[in-house]
């Protein structure tokens, strides 16, 4: 057994009909030529000797007496492939607006907590010939860098399949309802604990971050925080999903980076600030307050595999009230930069566990009632949408030696932000995979649409970045 981390079980209380929790990726991937196999049959038959690589695909959920703390994880009895690894099948032409509507719809549904919290679906037909490859687990299971973890042991380097020798799955645990609270308790009184050990630090560097001088290369704590303003992006979201996948060259946005002495977020920041300001001028008017966006920082130390969420969310000013392009990179550049640091200096304070007694009870119904209450609408948002950017693999990978040829992320929508753009780097691109709430944003495909042009603007205001060569489908339609 193993007890749920204090911010993994916030993923699954909070979860509701209008706010699934999970993430997810999806893939397209080149046939070999000449393949006159099954996919679908390759893919699962290879899925039953790589379940024991990742604790996440044979553990599933064992609820405590009334539920008065966080679960447990526990080895399944048995995981049902045939349910695990679906097959779906577009209807002609097969386009990648189709796709991305199929994916929408299948990022809207909730995951069967009786089950271990992942799936995956093999989708063909689609025009290009391609196969699509969409997998989703609860955000209970996995953060962003364990998700990159997990895609370590679905796929391969090479054409060829690793060899995988037969392992032994553990034993099934069947743990009683007292071996469950003791469980419980026994983890949360270690977090009492260390919650008491930390707490003096914690004081201090707070104090430190709120009242300390200011740094003008790092700023204050208070100085970061504002609220968003109103905008059709923010407010309470139904559960329909619309998603959109954008892929542009790594060369391209590291060459922009270079020219503007600017990291790559920055570059991801500002292309995501421009396609909102052109999305809100057609919507209702670019605000006269800028956006703020909140931005999952990691807290992993490096060589840190745990299968837990171990981040925390900063917020970071688009600047979008500024129109043109490269002075809006550069005071995103400037912001985003103290924002790091800041966080960088609280990082060694924030917890990423915590006791959990009596938390499930509180935590649902707080769930169910923030969406209905309308303090959504009453109140502006602390933030406006979440961009996230998440370092993928550099080389190109393989399953049952098909040739993975796009890697788009996608993540979590909640109500008051319904807008999530999530970035991973694959293969010499970036894969922008954008998720909205539909009745926030009815068509994602204006976002990405949006988001090539911001592409295009910022590129223009600066030829020494050199030409624009950007992949913005991977399908025609």
């Amino acid at each position: 057994m193993k007890s749920l981390s204090g911010v993994d079980g916030l993923f699954l209380h909070l979860e509701t009909p209008e706010m699934p929790m999970h993430v997810a990726s999806l893939h397209l991937f080149d046939l070999p030529d000449g393949y006159s196999g099954d996919f679908h049959a390759d893919v699962k038959r290879q899925m039953r000797r790589r379940l024991p690589l990742a604790p996440v695909f044979t553990r599933r959920l064992a609820n405590l007496p009334l539920q008065f703390a966080n679960p447990v994880w526990v080895e399944a009895p048995e995981v049902d492939l045939d349910y695990h690894v679906a097959r779906l099948t577009l209807p002609a032409p097969g386009t990648q607006a189709q796709l991305e509507d199929c994916v929408g719809g299948l990022h809207a549904q909730l995951m069967d907590r009786r089950r271990p919290l992942w799936r995956l679906h093999i989708i063909d037909g689609l025009h290009s010939g391609q196969v699509a490859y969409y997998i989703k687990a609860h955000h209970a299971a996995v953060d962003g860098l364990a998700g990159v973890l997990v895609g370590q042991a679905l796929f391969d380097p090479a054409p060829a399949p690793r060899r995988i020798p037969r392992q032994a799955r553990p034993p099934a645990e069947h743990p009683g309802m007292v071996e469950l609270a003791a469980a419980a308790l026994r983890h949360d009184g270690g977090q009492y604990l260390e919650l008491a050990r930390q707490l003096p630090d914690a004081l201090k560097t707070l104090t430190g971050l709120f009242n300390g001088p200011v740094d003008p290369t790092r700023g204050r704590l208070g100085q970061n925080f504002a609220f968003g303003p109103r905008t059709p992006l923010n407010l309470p979201i139904t559960g329909e999903r619309g998603f959109a996948a954008v892929s542009i060259p790594l060369a391209t946005l590291k060459a922009l980076a270079l020219v503007h002495q600017a990291k790559l977020n920055d570059i991801v920041l500002a292309l995501c600030s421009g396609a909102l300001r052109r999305y809100l001028a057609q919507h209702g008017g670019i605000p006269d307050k800028p956006l703020i966006a909140t931005m999952p920082i990691s807290l992993r130390e490096a060589g840190n595999t745990e299968y837990r969420t171990q981040a925390t969310l900063s917020l970071v000013s688009l600047n979008t009230t500024i129109a043109n392009p490269v002075k809006r990179l550069h005071a995103i550049r400037d912001a985003a930069g103290a924002v790091k640091a800041l966080a960088q200096r609280a990082r060694r304070v924030i917890p990423t566990d915590f006791p959990s007694v009596g938390l499930p009870w509180v935590l649902r119904g707080l769930g169910a009632l923030y969406g209905r209450s309308g303090i959504t609408r009453a109140m502006p948002p602390i933030a406006n949408v979440v961009i996230s950017n998440v370092p993928g693999p550099a080389a190109p990978l393989y399953l049952a030696g098909a040739r993975m040829a796009s890697y788009w992320p996608l993540s979590i929508v909640v109500h008051g932000i319904g807008v999530n753009i999530t970035v991973m780097s694959y293969a010499g691109a970036m894969g922008f995979g954008i998720v909205t709430a539909r009745n926030a944003v009815p068509d994602a495909r204006e976002l990405s649409a949006a988001l090539l042009a911001a592409l295009d603007e910022l590129v223009a205001g600066n030829v020494a970045a050199g030409p624009v060569r950007r992949r913005a489908r991977a399908l025609p339609g």
